[in-house]
């Protein structure tokens, strides 16, 4: 599966109404992919909403692509759009694909810039680390991008924001985190904020 993240950053007061139009746009008939996922930032970059999609081949990403950049109204959200962002990724190659389902409220989405040639490294170090990770608390989706600066990004659910410290807390205190030799290939450029789902997320 390969997945498309979508940025959109709303009018004040505009989130309701523009979840309740993301999820239209993406059941209309020529829709290709499916929702996953529809967060309201709660602390971070404000009034943006984030949308994750997952499509079955590179043909239904670009073909999805091309409608959202040729429409004239993207993900029925003209009337509410300030600025829209799209990003396709690749899943870490050994992860399973996204499902639905309950795992937050709260989710973090972490993105990090690599250095040159970093990728493969950090998949490897990922690879080897993430198990032992993953048994402190899950991680929905790793994934690198397709397009852009040379990044990956990730997303993490927990029940609360002390869960998500408790357990950040506890991989560096047992020393499964962050994966070894992974840093170093990482830029100083790091993103996270943290989001909530919209009450058509089909992850929650």
């Amino acid at each position: 599966m390969l997945y498309e993240l979508a940025t959109l950053t709303l009018r004040l007061g505009t989130t309701a109404a523009a979840a309740t139009a993301i999820e239209a746009y993406s059941r209309e008939a020529e829709a290709r992919g499916r929702l996953l996922g529809c967060w309201y930032a709660d602390i971070g970059t404000l009034n943006e909403v984030v949308v994750l999609r997952g499509f079955e081949t590179e043909a239904d990403l670009g073909a999805e692509r091309r409608r959202t950049l040729l429409a004239a109204n993207p993900f029925g959200c003209a009337d509410f759009l300030t600025h829209l962002e799209l990003h396709s990724y690749a899943p870490f190659p050994w992860l399973p694909d996204v499902t639905p389902g309950t795992f937050g409220p709260v989710y973090e989405l972490r993105s990090y810039e690599l250095r040159t040639g970093g990728l493969q490294p950090t998949l490897d170090a990922w690879q080897k680390a993430l198990p032992a990770r993953c048994e402190i608390s899950p991680c929905t989706v790793a994934m690198y991008a397709l397009d852009g600066m040379p990044r990956i990004t990730h997303l993490w659910p927990s029940a609360s924001l002390d869960e998500r410290s408790k357990a950040r807390a506890d991989a560096v205190r047992q020393g499964v985190w962050p994966p070894v030799g992974g840093p170093a290939w990482l830029m100083p450029d790091m993103k996270s904020g943290i989001y909530l789902p919209t009450a058509v997320s089909p992850l929650k």
